[in-house]
């Protein structure tokens, strides 16, 4: 075990260190995030009305569940990466878990995103941004968030090794995430959309993790909704998330063991 915890923590480094070389790719998990705030907060604040509260207040917790499933096309081209380069290659030549080479990718990229996370709760309060509840409440909610991260991270470790292509991961992502994201409570209440589109919206897994936080946060949440993800948004997301994170992990594991002999 403190074997395998070694690897773990010398890939998890190995990755952040790299980012002395390719600087980048901060500025793109801090800097893009921030834009989202500030154009949905001041652009869509205006325009927008929500019952309970007000509108910027309701968005930021669709952001940061936004920022974390980001994490999918992240650890997908990083894995692509990994696979191009022979990097994987030369991992698997070693004595070392393949669920450690796994978990030093995702885990980095985990923690990159809990950066973004970081800043954009300093400027979503700069713009009107409150949290209304405790300590316990806030800590649920950003554990949640990073619950979403890594099962995400897992999610795209998967889909990296299965596509072994930048150009199909792109292809996908912009597939999966456009109606995931948008056919959710994350930046509209879907309260004025007709019975069926609601309906699909309700139960799409992003509107549960998105009320879970709103609820933590003590943040407007949908009015009048009683269907069983709105009113038990927290145990729906953490079992949607948890069950997402282990089916992914052996599915890439196993996936990891033939990709790189390809």
């Amino acid at each position: 075990m403190s074997e395998f915890l070694s690897d773990c923590r010398a890939l998890t480094g190995r990755h952040l260190r790299h980012l002395t070389r390719v600087p980048e790719r901060l500025l793109s998990v801090t800097l893009m995030p921030v834009m989202y705030v500030i154009v949905f907060g001041f652009l869509f604040g205006s325009a927008m009305q929500v019952e309970g509260g007000n509108y910027r207040e309701y968005i930021m917790a669709g952001i940061f569940a936004q920022v974390m499933l980001a994490n999918l096309q992240t650890t997908a081209v990083g894995v692509v990466d990994d696979l191009r380069n022979g990097l994987v290659d030369r991992f698997r030549s070693l004595p070392m878990s393949r669920y450690a080479v796994l978990i030093g990718r995702t885990v980095s990229d985990l923690l990159l995103s809990t950066v973004a996370i970081v800043v954009m709760a300093a400027v979503g309060s700069l713009i009107g941004w409150r949290v209304h509840t405790g300590a316990p409440h806030i800590l649920a909610a950003f554990g949640i968030l990073l619950l979403l991260g890594l099962g995400a991270a897992w999610l795209g470790a998967l889909l990296g090794l299965s596509l072994r292509n930048v150009e199909a991961v792109s292809a996908v992502m912009s597939m999966v995430m456009m109606p995931l994201t948008f056919l959710s409570s994350a930046f509209i209440p879907l309260s004025g959309l007709p019975e069926w589109l609601r309906a699909i919206a309700v139960w799409n897994p992003l509107s549960a993790v998105v009320g879970a936080l709103r609820r933590l946060f003590g943040n407007p949440t949908s009015v009048g909704d009683t269907s069983f993800p709105s009113v038990h948004p927290i145990p729906v997301a953490v079992v949607l998330i948890v069950a997402m994170i282990a089916l992914a992990m052996p599915l890439a594991a196993r996936r990891y063991r033939t990709a790189a002999a390809r």
